[in-house]
């Protein structure tokens, strides 16, 4: 029978040398993206990250820019609502003016709209006032006091807009409706009044609803590069909502400083600026030539998941990194050195050898005696 004492080290040796593949902890092993794959594999491409690829990705880019139907929207005169108060002025009539009272505040002498459009006035009765400008209301009273007034001197003004109303949802600081007034309202400006939550919203996904169609836009790159945001008029029922991003993350694992799922804000987020935000690479451990990209897709059976690989054993390798633009969902991974492998897997190893050292301990103990 062998004795212990002779397998013992056998088989430790022996453990060495195959000691990366029971290494513990994650590992990419790209070989297994090379020759004979398994169906599996078969649907993940191996991509490096080259400047011959970035060239492609930014062709592939198209400028981003605000819908034509957007632009092309510019708003009528205001046109008078339901729920809209009115300051009605005849000049040198007070009593018609202000009927409760020169004392009294603008809006208490002001007249608001009935919900079927109309509105009392004195020695005049009832007035259709809704889908009126203020002009033609206006030229509508004043014939209409020419019974009672010589030549009446009419002005109206909306002192309370409430008609017509813009509704914003989501990452917004204030999410009250904003009235459409006679002065157009844009889509910067309602962004605007309403302010953005910084830290939780997501900039490259506000999403315009009008007239049943969603359109998608890009605050943060329409803002930047000329595409005429602030050209965007908005409507009456417009639905503005700029969605959180508390869903949309770019996770960080691995052999860096603080491994973490980060919030995808705008869609300049770039791989250099991952890896600084969880503190860099872990300079003791880390293989800078296995530092990866893994973005998947919705259906692998029909589309294909791309693994892509950055050589950042020399500091160049990340003004590549600046240029290379994250999604939302990716998963950036470092992987360990090899020796940072070897020396997790003899952690591992040597209680067990001295486990199996201390029983030839024994043993030899009990022959001597």
């Amino acid at each position: 029978m062998l004795r212990v004492s002779v397998v013992l080290p056998a088989l430790v040796a022996g453990v060495f040398l195959h000691g990366c593949a029971f290494a513990p902890g994650q590992y990419l092993d790209t070989a297994q993206f090379a020759g004979e794959q398994s169906p599996e594999n078969a649907r993940v491409e191996l991509v490096s990250i080259t400047p011959k690829l970035l060239a492609i990705q930014e062709a592939g880019r198209k400028a981003d820019q605000v819908p034509r139907a957007l632009l092309d929207y510019s708003p009528d005169s205001y046109r008078i609502g339901s729920n809209d108060v009115l300051h009605i002025t005849v000049w040198d009539h007070p009593e018609m003016t202000a009927p409760s009272g020169p004392q009294q505040t603008l809006e208490a002498n002001g007249r608001v709209v009935r919900p079927d459009g109309s509105l009392f006035y004195p020695y005049i009765g009832e007035i259709k006032a809704a889908g009126l400008t203020i002009e033609e209301l206006r030229a509508t009273i004043a014939r209409q006091l020419t019974k009672v007034v010589t030549k009446p001197q009419v002005d109206v003004a909306v002192i309370k807009y409430a008609s017509r109303k813009v509704v914003l949802s989501g990452a917004f600081n204030d999410t009250t409706q904003q009235p459409i007034t006679s002065v157009p309202l844009t889509l910067l400006e309602a962004v605007g009044k309403a302010g953005v939550k910084t830290l939780d919203a997501d900039l490259s996904s506000l999403i315009l609803k009008r007239d049943g169609r969603e359109y998608r836009l890009d605050l943060d790159a329409l803002n930047r590069n000329g595409a005429n945001l602030d050209g965007i008029k908005l409507k009456d029922g417009d639905q503005i909502h700029l969605a959180y991003n508390d869903r949309r993350r770019v996770y960080v694992m691995g052999e860096v400083g603080q491994p973490r799922a980060l919030p995808f804000k705008t869609r300049d987020l770039n791989l250099s600026d991952v890896i600084g935000s969880v503190g860099g690479l872990r300079q003791e451990t880390a293989d800078g030539k296995a530092i990866y990209v893994i973005r998947g897709v919705e259906d692998l059976e029909r589309d294909t998941a791309k693994v892509f690989q950055l050589d950042a054993k020399s500091p160049v390798a990340f003004v590549l990194a600046e240029r290379f633009m994250l999604q939302p969902q990716d998963v950036v991974f470092v992987g360990p050195a090899g020796i940072t492998r070897w020396n997790r897997f003899i952690s591992q190893l040597l209680p067990s050898a001295t486990l199996l050292r201390t029983g030839v301990g024994i043993e030899n103990d009990i022959r001597v005696r």
